[in-house]
């Protein structure tokens, strides 16, 4: 079975879709229309922008989106039997199965974006990523820091976890995650703490938003970060993505999963090919391929 996968915040660099946007007359008509709907040339800072204008919240994550997005429209014959997308990558993946129209899907986007900035603003925090120890004992290291907020947040592939949490808190686990055997415990140049309870701010205001979307019954499963199984009913996957923000990223479930359901192939469809290499890290024999 054909599996498409979606990055998230992070895959994105400087002239990404540019060469949809040159050659493809659906994909510049698409980014044109992204930038109305923005009421900012976001093509502009995607083709030649700075890195840093690049990470910023309210331009990276709408970014990577479209990027994703157009890419899987302009596939040649584009049929995915199943998706999912890491964090971000789920929105990309609701468009691409018919849950969500493109235009739909790109305003939740921004407004996930902006609303978490402003909890960002509210609560200074950062993430960080674990190498080398098992899940287990990264979650019982976060759960013994009492006095700071301090979570497993994106379980990418066994042997590699990001955390998440309060900029004192993520620095304490960071130390005891060393001292318990970690090859590495890096602080990520993030915004914020991501997939935390910090992000419950963020999750109000957007609930309210996805509640007043329409969400359609799409033609295959979408394998969300928060259940990590197929899923097509459409309130269901409101739910889920509503959960997500301050739920952690179950990438690795997710993907033996649809391993275990039938998937043969793993396409990611965006900038970069980090989930390509996850993936591989996850299920050795899985095929993959890049969009």
């Amino acid at each position: 079975m054909k599996a498409y996968i979606f990055p998230g915040q992070g895959s994105q660099f400087v002239g990404m879709g540019k060469d949809l946007y040159e050659s493809n007359n659906k994909a510049k008509e698409l980014f044109e229309q992204a930038n109305e709907i923005l009421g900012f040339r976001i093509s502009d800072e995607m083709f030649g922008g700075t890195d840093e204008g690049l990470r910023a919240t309210r331009i990276t994550q709408p970014a990577v989106f479209l990027h994703s997005v157009i890419k899987a429209i302009c596939i040649e014959n584009f049929k995915p039997e199943m998706v999912a997308g890491h964090s971000l990558g789920e929105f990309s993946a609701l468009v691409a199965n018919g849950s969500l129209n493109f235009s739909d899907g790109l305003q939740l986007v921004y407004k996930r974006a902006m609303a978490m900035q402003k909890a960002c603003e509210l609560n200074p925090s950062t993430m960080a990523a674990v190498l080398g120890l098992e899940d287990a004992k990264v979650e019982e290291i976060c759960a013994s820091i009492t006095n700071e907020i301090v979570v497993a947040a994106n379980y990418n592939c066994p042997g590699q976890l990001v955390i998440s949490g309060s900029i004192n808190g993520v620095n304490i686990a960071c130390e005891k995650l060393k001292e318990a055997g970690a090859k590495r415990a890096l602080l990520l140049p993030v915004g914020g703490a991501f997939h935390s309870p910090l992000m419950e701010p963020a999750r109000i205001e957007l609930e309210a938003a996805i509640a007043a979307t329409e969400f359609k019954t799409p033609i295959c499963p979408v394998y969300q970060n928060v259940t990590t199984t197929a899923v097509t009913d459409p309130s269901e996957i409101q739910k889920n993505l509503i959960k997500q923000l301050t739920a952690p990223v179950k990438w690795t479930k997710s993907i033996l999963q649809m391993v275990a359901d039938g998937a043969t192939l793993f396409t990611e469809v965006g900038p970069g090919n980090v989930l390509q290499g996850l993936v591989k890290k996850i299920h050795r024999e899985a095929e993959t391929a890049a969009g």
